[in-house]
């Protein structure tokens, strides 16, 4: 197989995780990052959690996590809460108006991956999965830190400017 293929490959999914992104913030006015802080948020115990929990899930560091959670309040899709019993812990809480955007927003490409991806027969996951580590090797990519989320690392930096 010539390398010019397994090139066209990878930069249809960069390319397109990237379109997604631009047409999410574009039509509804949210990054990616932030759209999946609403859905762990909507996946939360009682739709709510502590910012602690939402940095871990996405990876992210605090002030990252603390500047999408800000936009995201200051959009009324979130709110922030102080637990009962104590006043210093605060949770971030989905609100109707966060809900009701999740419901409009399409499935994510990282989604609809992770769903396909259970239905290969466990050989061919392998072999897919076997090729992957070859390319992150190949790249020098073992110490970039990275969640199972599709995003492009220009959405982070977008939400923490907006």
């Amino acid at each position: 197989m010539d390398t010019t293929e397994i090139l066209i490959k990878v930069r249809k999914i960069v390319r397109s995780i990237n379109l997604e992104s631009k047409k999410i913030q574009k039509e509804y006015g949210v990054s990616i990052p932030q759209v999946l802080c609403l859905n762990y948020l909507q996946n939360a115990a009682l739709y709510r959690a502590t910012q602690g929990e939402i940095r871990k899930f996405m990876n992210l560091n605090s002030s990252t996590a603390s500047g999408i959670i800000d936009r995201l309040e200051k959009k009324g899709l979130v709110a922030r809460l102080p637990r009962s019993g104590d006043k210093r812990v605060v949770n971030i809480t989905l609100t109707s108006d966060g809900e009701e955007l999740l419901s409009r927003i399409p499935s994510l490409l990282h989604e609809q991956l992770s769903e396909k991806l259970q239905y290969l027969e466990p050989e061919k996951l392998e072999i897919l999965e076997e090729g992957l580590d070859t390319l992150v090797t190949i790249l020098n990519l073992q110490e970039v830190e990275a969640s199972p989320l599709l995003t492009m690392e220009g959405d982070l930096n977008d939400a923490e400017n907006e």
